[in-house]
Order: structure tokens, then C-alpha cells, then sequence
């Protein structure tokens, strides 16, 4: 994660140096175009579509750690015996999850998602259950009849 954080930080503090040559370049040029403009121009350009590159990088490093905290914190919940306080009735009769189970189903859906996204269409439900990752366990029931 540091390193993501430099990299962004490093692009950004270039891109900011891009900015002010770009700046000082037109007022020395006297707002006229001139072979230093246009070299202030074209690295400033460089330097913002790095800054971008990074901060994208940054964003999909934000959304696999949210992606996998989302998924820790389900596993947890959906594993952990179901306990009430004294006294108190338990919320639900039913048994824990496994966690391989609740992974195969999670991931089950996250292909489905995938390929709506991408405008798949209706015929893509099928092959989202059926895609390699998304196998089910034979050991429950309710994925034998399928």
C-alpha cells in the first residue's frame, strides 16, 4: 500500500512542477507560442496522464481491499454460530454457513454482476453459474440436483 501512496504522491508532485513550468513558460513567452510553451505543454500533458495512470491504479487497489474486506466480513458473519444473550430467543434456526460454500456462491454472483455490467444479457445468467471459479461443491444438497 506505500508504495501505491508514493506513487500517486509522486505523480501528483509532478504533475503540480508540470503545472507551474507550464505557467512560468507562457509569462517568460509573454503569452506568445513559442518551442518552450509548447515543451511546457507537452510534458504537462505527459505528466497528467501519469497522474491519472496512478490515481487509477490507486482506486482499483481501494476497491480489491473493499471487495476484500466486504467478503472477510460476510464470511464471518455467515460462519459464526448464531449466539443469543441470556435470556434471548436466537435470531434464526438455521444452521452456519460453510465459508468454501458461501466463496462459491459469492463468487457466483460476482460473474453475474460482471457480465451484466458488460451487457451480457439475459443469456449470460447461465454460463455465470457454470463459469470454472464458480463451481459448486457436490458435498451440499441443494448443488447436487443442479
Amino acid at each position: 500500500m506505500d508504495s501505491i501512496v508514493d506513487s500517486l504522491n509522486n505523480a501528483y508532485q509532478d504533475f503540480v512542477v508540470a503545472a507551474a513550468n507550464v505557467l512560468e513558460a507562457k509569462e517568460n513567452a509573454g503569452s506568445i507560442k513559442t518551442t518552450a510553451t509548447d515543451t511546457a505543454l507537452e510534458n504537462f500533458k505527459q505528466k497528467w496522464e501519469l497522474f491519472r495512470v496512478a490515481c487509477d491504479q490507486a482506486e482499483e487497489f481501494v476497491e480489491s481491499v473493499k471487495q476484500r474486506i466486504g467478503s472477510e466480513c460476510l464470511v464471518d458473519e455467515a460462519t459464526r454460530p448464531v449466539a443469543g444473550k441470556p435470556g434471548q430467543a436466537t435470531m434464526t434456526g438455521l444452521p452456519p454457513i460453510s465459508a468454501v460454500r458461501l466463496e462459491q456462491m459469492s463468487k457466483a454472483v460476482r460473474w453475474l454482476v460482471i457480465e451484466l455490467q458488460h451487457g451480457s444479457g439475459a443469456g449470460s445468467a447461465n454460463s455465470a453459474l457454470t463459469h470454472p471459479s464458480a463451481q459448486f461443491d457436490a458435498r451440499f444438497s441443494e448443488d447436487a440436483a443442479q
